[in-house]
């Protein structure tokens, strides 16, 4: 959430923030004036309880005094109590409207974001390896899974609906090698392992943006009031949601396997086969709460630490920064890393490392002690997958296919697969 003096004060610097974003600016101006009408029940809010104060003081003063006089001013006092009940009422409503008409605002993009309407303007920085070459025609990975009996898109339907899928075997076994690998990884590197909750209260999915008007529909239960997790970063932002850390905590480097869960599976027609876009999901996410002047640094630590997974599962990558159109409601700047696929014959997001600066924490109330009784800062948040699950193993089916239809199993990944060379 973006703060309420940068709009009052600098309304300018979020309209071009929006218009960077191809979103209308029309809710500024009808922030203003809300905000206008806000201050200004609020002034008069003070004056009556200025003035109840007054009575308050008179009517101590009078003791003793006329009957009459006491009355009098036992009536004011009552006529000023239901004017402040009122006005309370009226501050409290124009307050609902700032805060809800605030939380559908995005988060202001850093200047050295490139500008564009969507992912054609995204800005390729480095590439690791070359795309590989076959010599026969390389099949998709759901032919692959299938043929090999370790992908069951029927069954997933059965059990469940569209776009879930059974993973059988070999497959089940190396996605457990995949999660046993990433998590190792990121500990080594210094971040805590987190076994959070599938479910989310509200509060949680609002804090980190992620139930806007902008964000992808969740599967909810109990009416709205819980959430299955669309990425465990909700949980790893939350776990010190209206906390104040010391600045001797900081930063906060969190990892976590998940389930995710998303209701809204991409665009309509796009990807509807194989396990790039499914309602359910694995991830290792990154997560990390630190002090401003750390976040960027960090940010270059989360995206450096997923394309070394990548690396050492020797698959050709790339990292790219978006643009302007195409960076997330709370991100101020995201590196997505993309890995190719050879059926696609093209790289597809793999893994996205986002800076929300103090955006997230503004909503969740998370802030920091800079020193000692020092007045508390919000931190600044952070988050990346290292990696998608899914998505890694659709990599290494198309990656490493055999003309006889085997699998070979990444050098790095036979410790977690008993030796296992290949999947036959």
């Amino acid at each position: 959430m973006l703060d309420r003096a940068l709009i009052r004060e600098n309304p300018d610097r979020v309209r071009r923030a929006l218009s960077r974003r191809q979103i209308s600016s029309a809710v500024v101006d009808e922030y203003l004036e809300l905000d206008r009408r806000w201050r200004a029940a609020v002034t008069a809010l003070d004056v009556s309880k200025s003035e109840r104060n007054r009575i308050s003081a008179e009517f101590a003063a009078a003791k003793g005094k006329a009957p009459e006089v006491l009355a009098a001013l036992r009536e004011q006092s009552t006529k000023v109590g239901e004017r402040i009940k009122g006005q309370e009422h009226e501050a409290d409503a124009l307050d609902a409207r700032l805060t809800a008409l605030l939380a559908n605002v995005p988060n202001i993009l850093s200047d050295d974001v490139p500008d564009g309407a969507d992912e054609n303007a995204n800005v390729q920085l480095r590439a690791f390896g070359t795309p590989t070459a076959f010599s026969f025609e390389p099949k998709a990975h759901w032919e692959i899974g299938e043929r090999l009996g370790i992908l069951d898109f029927a069954r997933g339907v059965s059990l469940a609906r569209s776009r879930f899928t059974v993973l059988t075997g070999l497959g089940a076994r190396l996605n457990r090698a995949l999660i046993n690998f990433f998590l190792e990884r990121n500990t080594a590197a210094g971040f805590t392992e987190i076994a959070p909750p599938l479910l989310v209260n509200r509060e949680s999915v609002e804090a980190t943006g992620h139930l806007t008007k902008f964000s992808d529909l969740m599967f909810s239960v109990e009416d709205g009031s819980l959430f299955l997790s669309p990425t465990s970063e909700v949980q790893l932002v939350n776990l010190h949601r209206g906390e104040t850390l010391e600045d001797g905590a900081l930063p906060k480097l969190y990892t976590a396997y998940t389930a995710c869960f998303r209701e809204e599976a991409g665009a309509a027609g796009k990807d509807t086969r194989g396990l790039i876009r499914q309602h359910q999901f694995e991830k290792v996410e990154l997560v990390s709460l630190c002090r401003p002047e750390e976040s960027a640094a960090i940010h270059e630590r989360i995206v450096t630490l997923a394309e070394s997974l990548l690396r050492a599962l020797e698959l050709p990558h790339r990292v790219m920064l978006l643009s302007s159109g195409d960076t997330g409601f709370a991100s101020q700047k995201t590196y997505d890393v993309e890995v190719w696929l050879p059926a696609q014959n093209t790289y597809r997001e793999i893994s996205s490392c986002s800076n929300c600066g103090d955006f997230q924490a503004r909503r969740a109330s998370i802030r920091y002690r800079p020193q000692a009784k020092a007045r508390p800062e919000f931190v600044h948040t952070l988050n990346g997958s290292a990696l998608a699950i899914g998505r890694t193993l659709v990599a290494i089916l198309e990656n490493y296919q055999q003309a006889d239809g085997s699998v070979r199993v990444p050098h790095v990944l036979k410790p977690y697969m008993n030796g296992i060379d290949a999947i036959a």
